[in-house]
């Protein structure tokens, strides 16, 4: 999933937008016909009556069942209908998630968003025991009750959810977490959202959306990225004391829900939910830490002697190089060149990809009022993945249509896995996106040339930067935060001041961190959504770059592999998938090895300007 970030591309202003060609809309025929069909009243209605009856069946019984011969096939036909409820959940889930993403200043589509969260949470609620009361049961009567075929199934489902029994609460008191996030954590997320859509930048007398005044920040010319920034700046700083609060408010309300639960760290509930050890993370980032003078302090450095300055302006980050050729990339020729890349790597992997350009399963226009950015929807298994986009056929948006559609086949082919065990943990969720971000890079340099090749490697080069460097700074800022928050409330002026810090720590001195940056921060969505998400983004990037690697010393039998480890789903931890590669993340060397194929391309662009 592509952040609201400086790689996302959107409508410059006064420039003639330029001829994409047909670009693809969503259908949500397959999820339901209308926001008020008579289907989804239907799967509502449905949703809480079989949760209250399931609760009802099954309420305190689950130890006892095992105490008779035919226990365990019982239990996993028990696990079966949670399993079956946890589709049509999600299904109704998602489908008002993509409504919303559509139109998000919408009120009506907000209100049904927001209505049918609330009807969810209460449906959820009688579903809240099942997991807490199998916890319950002790290791060895519920090993040996695996012993039966139907059981055994969900092994790693039934595994994973007893990694969370040391943080579980009483139940009446998961039960209150539960229902209180409809106006806690989760109305916070939505005023967020909602206000971040409203916000206008005024550039040169034209007011804009972020998305659009974001993009700015790579236009060619000097005076409008300036431009965007400065209008960033004054938007942000108006609005910063709501910013400020709502990150105030979602952090004490994470440090309450971690004290409860008996996390000691304040990432751990996300480690834990990574399925990732935090010797590893921390592995990780010490790593990307080391090397921010070998990749970032020396890319930008390098590239602030292309511009002939000693420092570049923050705004001057994304920029394009100088004199660089500005392709724009129709749809048609867009969507070939990711599936001819996806085909040169294995045919199975373009055959997956095909329907999603065939069947409505992509939204590339940008529109106001869309949500910005990227991202590919899971939806549930009995659906299909969709993919939104805001295209505008740069090179980076044909690289950001090959990630997203990596998760779409990693959705995909993870499916049969089932709504339980087909969910994928973060650190391994971004593996099929950037490796078919890779793949598409690799074809496209292939063919480019000499006076272009630059330009692509530079572009790809601080992709990489953005994914590894920015978000490990993200991390570091974020702990920074949490910490702080745990004692007491933090000045929006202290925040700004920990952004800072960790800013010109992570770019280097070759890039002037100006008045009003220390703003910037206000409008990363996984501050919000998702606390400390952030280092998924480098250890796919990492991992992908291994693995690539792997792919280029020996391809005989690589594809085979890869797809089985991307079947597997969220069924296996990730030692367990790293293996038939021979990949080990809590070994230095994993990380060092991911590392340097972006020092290789650093070198190699060092290597044109001699």
């Amino acid at each position: 999933m592509r952040s609201m970030s400086e790689a996302t591309a959107a409508i410059q202003p006064r420039r003639t937008a330029p001829d994409l060609g047909a670009l693809p809309e969503w259908n949500l025929d397959d999820l339901y016909p209308a926001m008020d069909s008579d289907e989804v009243k239907r799967d509502l209605a449905r949703s809480l009556d079989e949760s209250v009856a399931f609760e009802e069946r099954w309420k305190g019984r689950l130890d006892g069942l095992l105490d008779t011969e035919t226990g365990a096939a019982e239990l996993a036909g028990a696990i079966r209908e949670f399993e079956a409820l946890q589709d049509l959940l999600g299904r109704l889930i998602s489908y008002a998630g993509l409504q919303h993403a559509l139109q998000v200043s919408d009120p009506a589509r907000a209100k049904f968003y927001g209505d049918v969260q609330e009807k969810l949470t209460n449906a959820g609620l009688h579903l809240l025991f099942f997991p807490l009361e199998l916890n319950r049961i002790s290791d060895e009567r519920i090993e040996a009750a695996m012993a039966d075929p139907e059981l055994a199934h969900y092994r790693p489902w039934i595994e994973d959810e007893r990694k969370e029994r040391p943080y579980q609460l009483e139940d009446r008191l998961e039960q209150l977490f539960h229902e209180k996030s409809v106006t806690g954590r989760g109305a916070w997320n939505r005023l967020f959202d909602e206000t971040m859509a409203g916000l206008r930048f005024d550039v040169d007398g034209e007011e804009l959306p972020l998305e659009p005044t974001l993009n700015l920040l790579q236009d060619p010319e000097e005076a409008t990225r300036r431009k965007a920034a400065e209008a960033m700046v004054r938007t942000f700083r108006e609005h910063l004391p709501t910013f400020a609060l709502i990150t105030n408010t979602l952090a004490k309300d994470k440090e309450i829900s971690d004290r409860w639960r008996g996390f000691k760290d304040v990432a751990d509930s996300r480690h834990l939910a990574n399925r990732v050890e935090r010797e590893v993370v921390d592995a990780l980032v010490t790593s990307v830490r080391e090397a921010y003078p070998r990749l970032s302090h020396r890319y930008y450095a390098l590239k602030a002697r292309w511009f002939g300055k000693d420092r570049l302006e923050f705004w001057d980050r994304n920029a394009p190089l100088p004199k660089a050729p500005q392709k724009t990339y129709r749809w048609e020729e867009a969507r070939d060149t990711v599936l001819s890349a996806y085909a040169g790597f294995d045919p199975q992997m373009a055959d997956i990809a095909k329907p999603f350009f065939e069947k409505g399963w992509i939204d590339a226009p940008t529109k106001p009022g869309k949500s910005p950015g990227a991202f590919a929807h899971p939806t549930v298994p009995s659906a299909h993945p969709y993919v939104l986009l805001n295209y505008q056929g740069r090179p980076r948006d044909v690289m950001t249509l090959a990630h997203e559609l990596g998760h779409g086949v990693h959705q995909v082919l993870a499916a049969p896995q089932g709504p339980l065990m087909a969910p994928t943990p973060l650190t391994l969720a971004e593996t099929a996106s950037v490796f078919g971000e890779m793949l598409t890079f690799r074809a496209i340099l292939s063919r480019a040339e000499p006076a272009e090749r630059k330009a692509l490697i530079a572009a790809k080069v601080e992709d990489m930067l953005n994914t590894v460097v920015r978000q490990i700074a993200f991390y570091v800022f974020e702990r920074k935060l949490h910490e702080a928050r745990r004692q007491e409330e933090v000045p929006a002026e202290e925040i700004n001041r920990m952004w800072m810090e960790v800013q010109a720590e992570s770019l280097g001195p070759a890039i002037n961190l100006g008045d009003g940056y220390e703003t910037f921060w206000a409008y990363v969505p996984h501050f919000i959504h998702s606390p400390f998400y952030v280092y998924a983004y480098a250890f796919g990037d990492c991992l992908v770059n291994s693995l690539y690697a792997i792919y280029q010393e020996s391809e005989d039998g690589f594809a085979q592999r890869y797809f089985e480890m991307l079947k597997a789903g969220g069924s296996k931890h990730h030692s367990e998938l790293l293996a038939p590669f021979g990949l080990d993340a809590a070994e230095p060397a994993f990380w060092s090895k991911g590392l340097t194929v972006i020092e290789g391309l650093i070198d190699e662009l060092e290597a044109l300007e001699e």
